[in-house]
Order: structure tokens, then C-alpha cells, then sequence
């Protein structure tokens, strides 16, 4: 462990071995996800035919804690795993408050974002499973280019739709990607049934996370040896991601720091849930009193406005329905910059 001024940094010997699983550690179980068609729970092995079937073993796994594969563990590494804490000094100083502001540097992935961590470890079981291409959605594009980079770890083909807005928006985003080796379309597009109606009725449409996560789906269903690769939302999405929080458990304590607040921002939740759900462990278990704060955008106000209720994961209709807190799988999204929140 080494602490140099205002950086606290692992070394590659301390990054975490296993993921940590919260489901065990919840006072109750969370409501399963059910058939629109019966209303009755979804059986997993029916989820198998869409995602990878070990992620979905991890989905409802009743283990603490699940081993990182030790060829996910060298990539991490390659790709600047363990990431460093910052303290932020000059924003202490601006806002003139007593406060220690720590925060984990994420960014510092070649794609820019913590989505790297469920992506590599996603394609690295579809590779083991015999699966050749993987679909996905991207909204800003992080999630696309982290899929497109681990993908070509494991020579998988490729194809993602991205948000008509930041399609438009974030031009070097989708040349990322395609440099990678993925096929980008924006989405509502043309390549789908889904797609098509929405253009039909908006030849302008700007796209969402929810038509996009539809398109992708509709062509992982249709096409042989095809699975969906999900960058967010679900148990196993944040389970491989709680090596963020893993970390920076270990770094506080390197420098004798219990954080008052974990702060995050979600659309999803995989970033916020990566970051707290370690700590939150210890929330649960009484060993201490550290708060969790989630930021969501005004353009999607699911936490604050929206309901706690059955939903589809997607526009089309096409996912199983998850207990969530929605504003409606058809709300109106208006475009905006922070485009992986508008989920």
C-alpha cells in the first residue's frame, strides 16, 4: 500500500480476488422477475437463452463471495485495474468545508468509464460457453466501446445500438468502437422490427437505453449462436462491479478512514451500486453508520417520481418484467449530454 500526497494506490497483488455478492446479505429477498404472459416468476434456464448462462447463475447466486477467473483478473490489470483514489483538495478548498473528499478514479480505463469491469468479465464467459457474436445497447457509448474493447479479448463479433442523440452527438465515440471491431447502428434503426416502428412514427426519433436494450434483443433472439450482453441494471451486471467499492475499501482503510457518505451517480445503478454495495455490507451488519446518496437526472426522475412497481427492462417489451422503481418503459427521454443515464 503506498499513499503518495493526495493519491491512495493498490498495489496489483491487493486487487480483489473474488466479487461480492449483497443478495445473501439482504434483510429479504428482492422480487424475482416474472413473465408478462403468466405473471408467474421466470425459470433462470428461460434467461439462458439470452445472456451468458454463468452470468445467470451469478444472477441468483446465494454465495457471498464469487472467485474472479484469474484470465478477467489479467485483463483488469491490463486495462488499469487496481484504478487510485484522489483527494480533492481544491474542491475541499472552493466550497471551504472541513470535509475529506475522496474520489475513485475510474476514468483512468482506456474507455473512460468503470463499465469495463462487468465487460470483460461478460465476454469472457460467452467466449468459454462457445457464443460468437454478443449484441448490445450503448447510450453515451462507454458501454459500447467497454463491450467492443472485451470482445476483441476474446474475438467475439460484435454489433450495438447506440442512441440516435448521442450517435449524432458523440461522433468519436462510435469510431472507438467500430476501431474495436464492433458494428454500430443508431438506434431507432432500420436493422430491426422494433427499430422500424419507432422510425415509422418519428423518422427523427433521438433513441433510448430502453429501444436500444429492444433492438439488440430482437436480434440476439433471432440469430444463431447470439447472446445479449446487459451493461447495467441486473444482479450479475452489479456484482462484477463491486470490485470498484472492494478497492476503495481497502484504501480507506489504508489511510484509517470510514467514508460518512458514499455518493454516486445512477441510471442503471451499476456505477452507485460497484462504489456502495461493500461498504453497505458493513451498513447492514451495524458496523457503521456511513449514508449512501444516489444522483439521478431530472430528464428520467425514476427514484424521485417514479413508482415502485413491475416494469419491462426495455420499449419493446421484450425483457421479463423487474420490480424497479419506473417512470414507465415508454416514458418520453429528452436528449441530453449525460446519455448512460437516460435509462
Amino acid at each position: 500500500m503506498e499513499e503518495f500526497q493526495n493519491k491512495i494506490i493498490l498495489s496489483s497483488d491487493e486487487m480483489p480476488k473474488y466479487w461480492y455478492n449483497i443478495l445473501p446479505d439482504l434483510p429479504e429477498p428482492l422480487p424475482p422477475p416474472v413473465d408478462p404472459s403468466t405473471g408467474n416468476p421466470v425459470n433462470p434456464s428461460v434467461l439462458e437463452r439470452i445472456f451468458a448462462k454463468e452470468c445467470i447463475r451469478q444472477e441468483v447466486s446465494t454465495q457471498n463471495y464469487i472467485p474472479i477467473p484469474d484470465e478477467v483478473r489479467e485483463i483488469y490489470y491490463v486495462l488499469g485495474r487496481p484504478t487510485p483514489i484522489f483527494r480533492a483538495r481544491r474542491l475541499e478548498k472552493y466550497l471551504d468545508t472541513p470535509a475529506e473528499i475522496y474520489f475513485k478514479r475510474e476514468d483512468f480505463s482506456p474507455t473512460g468509464s468503470h463499465k469495463t469491469n462487468t465487460a470483460v468479465a461478460q465476454a469472457y464467459y460467452l467466449h468459454k460457453e462457445g457464443v460468437s457474436k454478443v449484441t448490445t445497447e450503448t447510450g453515451a457509448g462507454q458501454w459500447g466501446s467497454a463491450l467492443s474493447l472485451a470482445s476483441a479479448f476474446f474475438s467475439l463479433e460484435t454489433i450495438v445500438f447506440m442512441t440516435r442523440s448521442s450517435y449524432l452527438q458523440k461522433p468519436y465515440r462510435r469510431i472507438i468502437m467500430e476501431l474495436f471491431g464492433a458494428k454500430v447502428y443508431p438506434s431507432p434503426s432500420d436493422q430491426t422490427n422494433v427499430g422500424r416502428s419507432y422510425l415509422s412514427s418519428d423518422p427523427s426519433h433521438p433513441g433510448s437505453l430502453g429501444i436500444a436494450i429492444s433492438e439488440a434483443l430482437e436480434v440476439a433472439l433471432g440469430q444463431n449462436n447470439a447472446k445479449y450482453s446487459l451493461g447495467s441494471v441486473l444482479n450479475h451486471v452489479l456484482l462484477h462491479q463491486t470490485i470498484i467499492g472492494l478497492e476503495a475499501k481497502k484504501q480507506m482503510e489504508s489511510i484509517d478512514r470510514t467514508p460518512d457518505y458514499v455518493v454516486g451517480c445512477i441510471g442503471g445503478g451499476s456505477n452507485f451500486s460497484g462504489i456502495a454495495y461493500p461498504f453497505l455490507k458493513d451498513r447492514i451488519k451495524g458496523l457503521s453508520q456511513t449514508r449512501f446518496i444516489a444522483v439521478e437526472p431530472k430528464a428520467v426522475p425514476s427514484t424521485t417520481r417514479g413508482k415502485y412497481t413491475y416494469d419491462f427492462g426495455d420499449s419493446g417489451g421484450l425483457t421479463p418484467m423487474l420490480k424497479m422503481y419506473t417512470v414507465g418503459s415508454k416514458f418520453p427521454i429528452s436528449p441530453i449530454h449525460a446519455a448512460g443515464l437516460r435509462y
